[in-house]
């Protein structure tokens, strides 16, 4: 699969003190042991801020030449992880990256930060 699942392991609530685990480590875990226990091949990157803070936890899903989708607001659960990698199997089967609405996951039909075209710029 070429769609990447970019995961920021740093998103915690203001509340929670900084000598406990956060919940955006949490969640990358989870989507990793996911993936490894369905066989999935899926890179699975863990980031240390994407500026999503106010709506932890944040995730995002981008492949070359596809729109990319940055998420938050996500639980740190076994159901957002599951729901992440359907987005992801979603996204990498599109063409273009774009992902209407009402076809993806429940959880990643809101808390979205960032909806963003693919560079038009040749590398």
């Amino acid at each position: 699969m070429t769609t990447e699942i970019l995961v920021c392991v740093l998103c915690r609530p203001p509340e929670l003190p900084r000598d406990q685990p956060s919940p955006g480590r949490a969640l990358f875990e989870a989507i990793e042991n996911i993936a490894l226990r369905d066989d999935l091949h899926i890179p699975i990157r863990p980031v240390d801020c994407m500026s999503g803070c106010r709506r932890h936890c944040t995730v995002a899903l981008q492949a070359p030449g596809k729109t990319t989708y940055m998420f938050g607001d996500l639980p740190a659960d076994e159901e957002s992880a599951e729901q992440v990698l359907a987005c992801a199997a979603l996204h990498h089967a599109s063409a273009d990256g774009f992902m209407a609405r009402e076809a993806r996951p429940e959880r990643l039909r809101e808390g979205i930060l960032a909806r963003l075209p693919a560079p038009t710029i040749p590398r």
